[in-house]
């Protein structure tokens, strides 16, 4: 049995992964470290062969799960680096380095899948477009703010207060807090229609369209492109590239 964990700017997915393991995605909030009730889910688990992580989220969280794998089961952590192709993927950045590991995993995780072009939408604290062709070469990508930082970033320039609500699927807002919620959201789903026109012009074919992240369902109703949701797509790249 493996464990697999994603590590994003906010949240920490995991999930055992093996021949007698039960596939079961969970999340926590770390805050830059293990929160306790993650450590007491891992004593309670067979003690993993390895332990294969995506890392995005600064270096405290990393050095906190270096110390709590080392306690629990005397194992170092393997963190995923980017490379310029694996598993049938290309990347198209000129520096890899500069890639953010969890895109990668979810354009390995989709190729893996499906050989079809593919527009992959990671709502989270950043925005994350990418755009991959069918023979697996990535077209490159676009970084928006995420939804919070966008609003966040509007919010501490101005007087305007901060919606306490969610608003769902909203054209044209009739009052200034849900005129800011809702054009965070439209933005970011204007933005994925765009690539994905662009993306069915390049390939020849209609995309699929992948959406992923904690924001994922708040971003959901904004989509007039037919799309699926798939919460654990960087946990599923891991899979994908350790078995490669």
């Amino acid at each position: 049995m493996n464990l697999l964990i994603d590590i994003g700017n906010t949240n920490l997915r995991w999930t055992a992964h093996g021949s007698e393991a039960e596939w079961s995605v969970r999340i926590a909030r770390h805050s830059g470290a293990i929160p306790l009730d993650l450590l007491a889910a891992w004593e309670a688990i067979p003690t993993p062969e390895r332990v294969i992580v995506s890392h995005v989220g600064g270096p405290a969280v990393a050095e906190a799960l270096e110390r709590v794998t080392r306690a629990l089961w005397r194992i170092e952590p393997e963190f995923v680096r980017v490379a310029p192709s694996a598993a049938g993927v290309c990347i198209a950045y000129e520096h890899p380095e500069r890639f953010g590991v969890d895109r990668w995993l979810a354009l390995i995780a989709a190729h893996a899948e499906r050989r079809q072009a593919t527009l992959i939408l990671d709502a989270g604290s950043a925005a994350t477009f990418d755009l991959l062709l069918a023979d697996g070469r990535h077209l490159g990508g676009l970084i928006l703010p995420g939804v919070e930082m966008m609003r966040t970033s509007l919010l501490m320039g101005t007087h305007i207060p901060r919606v306490e609500y969610e608003p769902t699927d909203v054209d044209w807002a009739t009052d200034t807090t849900t005129a800011v919620a809702a054009g965070s959201l439209g933005a970011i789903a204007a933005l994925a229609s765009r690539l994905h026109d662009r993306l069915a012009d390049a390939a020849g074919e209609s995309p699929r369209f992948i959406l992923t992240g904690g924001d994922a369902e708040r971003v959901y109703p904004y989509l007039d492109r037919p799309s699926e949701t798939i919460p654990d797509l960087v946990l599923r790249g891991l899979v994908s590239l350790s078995l490669d």
